[in-house]
């Protein structure tokens, strides 16, 4: 059944527009260089919101791409920028941009195949590092199955044992945590539940527990937090949204709640903040608009619950697959 959307307020979409366009027309500003590491991940959050809203054409196609290859070192990852060091956040920036953008074939994908392969690591446990230096938890798991996902490479990384550390940091609320041991959180639940779905192994999850937990995570303001006792954020309606997306569970928030939390955000010189009052940005843009876009807020196009994509290009790719690993059980 279709979702009803009882509120006054509107998705400001010409201003969302503007507001993505205008973000590296402010380089006279301090915040501006502060976040230059976060470049390449900036314009993927900016396009998903571009696509979403359905004016993908609103940037420069060439000159993203054109920059976002710039940003590939030698040894096949990304970095935030040219000239950083490689890193698996922005490897995976890079491959979403050029994904959306229908340019994967600019790519040689054995050689970022390859950096993915080279963080992956066995002791103490199997699982996959951020970067040389060694930081590990559930992004980096979910990350490397993706990346290698469009390159059509994923047999060739340790699947089985980055499902045994996913699963080890599964917690008694049906929950994940950054690692084994660490608390539950909502990120980290989307990336865990994202990680098992490319792996086939969503059996593991304790679907009712853990739709329980997410469920859970909706305030009285329609707002979602990411744990307990914590403020409502924009940004959870992608994280909790979309692992009950995954679990065939959305229905178990109120879409229409959600939405209004999410356009009273909005600034109305465009762009959304993590909540009313405070200061737009185009990381709480992305993924309050992927968030109503998910609960299918009209006017939106659909995105992909484990990609953060539209779903069109998923599609498109053959990456939808990942669906077909639903247990049946789910569907009934």
């Amino acid at each position: 059944m279709a979702e009803t959307f009882a509120t006054d307020a509107k998705l400001l979409v010409d201003k969302h527009v503007e507001f993505i366009q205008n973000l590296d027309k402010k380089q006279d500003r301090l915040e501006y260089w502060m976040t230059e590491h976060l470049r390449v991940s900036g314009i993927y959050w900016g396009l998903v919101v571009l696509f979403l809203l359905r004016r993908p054409h609103a940037l420069d196609h060439e000159q993203i791409i054109s920059y976002v290859l710039s940003c590939q070192n030698a040894d096949g990852g990304f970095g935030g920028h040219t000239n950083h060091d490689s890193h698996l956040l922005y490897t995976m920036s890079s491959v979403q941009i050029l994904a959306m953008l229908n340019a994967l074939d600019r790519v040689d994908g054995l050689r970022v195949t390859k950096y993915v392969l080279s963080l992956q690591t066995k002791s103490p446990m199997t699982t996959v590092c951020g970067d040389k230096w060694g930081e590990h938890d559930t992004r980096f798991a979910f990350i490397a199955l993706a990346i290698l996902s469009f390159f059509n490479t994923q047999d060739q990384l340790d699947v089985s044992g980055v499902v045994e550390y996913v699963r080890g940091a599964m917690n008694y609320d049906g929950g994940f945590g950054s690692k084994p041991g660490g608390e539950s959180h909502a990120a980290q639940v989307y990336t865990s539940v994202a990680a098992l779905a490319l792996a086939g192994r969503l059996d593991i999850v304790d679907r009712d527990r853990l739709s329980s937990w997410l469920a859970e995570r909706q305030l009285p303001c329609g707002g979602l937090n990411g744990r307990p006792q914590k403020l409502e954020d924009v940004c959870y309606a992608w994280w909790v949204g979309s692992a009950l997306d995954i679990l065939q569970r959305r229905h178990w928030i109120q879409a229409s709640k959600l939405a209004s939390f999410v356009l009273s955000a909005q600034d109305e010189k465009g762009g959304i903040a993590d909540r009313p009052g405070d200061v737009a940005d185009v990381y709480h843009t992305c993924f309050g608009i992927a968030g109503l876009a998910l609960v299918r807020y009209p006017g939106l196009e659909e995105v992909d619950p484990v990609y953060c994509m539209p779903r069109s290009v998923v599609e498109q790719l053959g990456l939808d697959k990942w669906q077909s690993n639903v247990p049946e059980s789910w569907s009934q």
